[in-house]
């Protein structure tokens, strides 16, 4: 009787229907699909007008899954279907590795932006970026902390740009909202004072994920405190500089000293800045400009 049940059960479970796999499942799939697919093709060397093509099509492909997967999106004021997030397909370009979303946005230069993911799809990400090795790439993998990380705004949605916080913005999260946080910064090539400020907020709301930016209308001025340090700074490393020239004898750690000091400059700068900006005139204006943007989003 003892073998004769477990025939019974081994058959059952030959009988038994496979669990079909769910859209996240077969959208991520497609893309380790994609991203072997592209490198295979370099390795082989195909032509630049080869591997354009395939890299075109198969960024299609995945976009139609995103959409799948990610559903109905609707958010007053990104109007579309949404374009794929994923830059490149291509660990020797630009916008490798970037966030598995959609972005809408407007047709107008500097147009509000919003990106939308799924918490698996997010923490699978994160996941992936905690891993990394290298420090500056590297992000945690609990969304909370990541959040209050440069890191993760230039990784996820920078393209070819690092991001910089500015401010920490307190916002209070409307209903239906699990997790909310605001920040004012930017993207750029360049360090120090940044003039081109983005206001973000990220919020949770059932199971997508909101990243949305748009230029302030507050004006936001500067701080007099920062702007000394950031000055500073700037004089340090063009006496180290100039010290440098005009040595008889060179090494590399006197070459790279005025570059320190800058990028310590920089760091110094963007703390003062976070330390002091909600104690400014512009900030009430500011916060109450981000509350406004973020009760958008979340659909209030």
């Amino acid at each position: 009787m003892r073998w004769a049940s477990w025939l019974i059960f081994l058959f059952c479970l030959l009988i038994s229907p496979a669990r079909a796999a769910s859209p996240e499942e077969d959208y991520l799939a497609l893309r380790d699909k994609a991203l072997s697919r592209i490198k295979a093709m370099e390795k082989a060397k195909a032509s630049e007008q080869k591997l354009s093509a395939e890299h075109d099509k198969l960024r299609a492909d995945l976009e139609k899954r995103l959409r799948v997967v990610l559903g109905d999106v609707s958010v007053t004021g990104f109007p579309g279907p949404g374009k794929i997030n994923l830059e490149s397909l291509s660990d020797r370009d630009v916008g490798y590795g970037m966030l598995d979303a959609l972005t809408y946005t407007g047709s107008a230069e500097g147009a509000p932006l919003l990106v939308v993911t799924t918490r698996s799809l997010l923490n699978k990400w994160l996941a992936g970026r905690s891993r990394e090795k290298v420090a500056e790439s590297n992000v945690s993998a609990d969304l909370a902390t990541a959040l209050g990380q440069d890191n993760f705004f230039t990784f996820a949605i920078g393209e070819d740009a690092a991001f910089t916080r500015n401010a920490n913005l307190d916002l209070t999260a409307p209903a239906g909202v699990e997790l909310i946080r605001g920040t004012l910064g930017g993207w750029g090539q360049d360090i120090g004072p940044n003039p081109d400020l983005m206001l973000i907020v990220t919020l949770m709301k059932g199971d997508k994920v909101y990243i949305a930016s748009e230029r302030p209308k507050t004006t936001i001025g500067k701080i007099a405190a920062c702007e000394t340090i950031w000055t500073q700074a700037i004089e340090k490393a063009d006496k180290l500089r100039a010290d440098y020239d005009g040595a008889k004898s060179k090494d590399q750690d006197a070459f790279d000293a005025d570059s320190k000091a800058q990028a310590q400059g920089d760091k110094d700068f963007h703390t003062c800045w976070i330390e002091r900006a909600a104690k400014q005139p512009f900030y009430p204006a500011l916060l109450k400009e981000a509350q406004d943007f973020a009760n958008r989003i979340a659909g209030k």
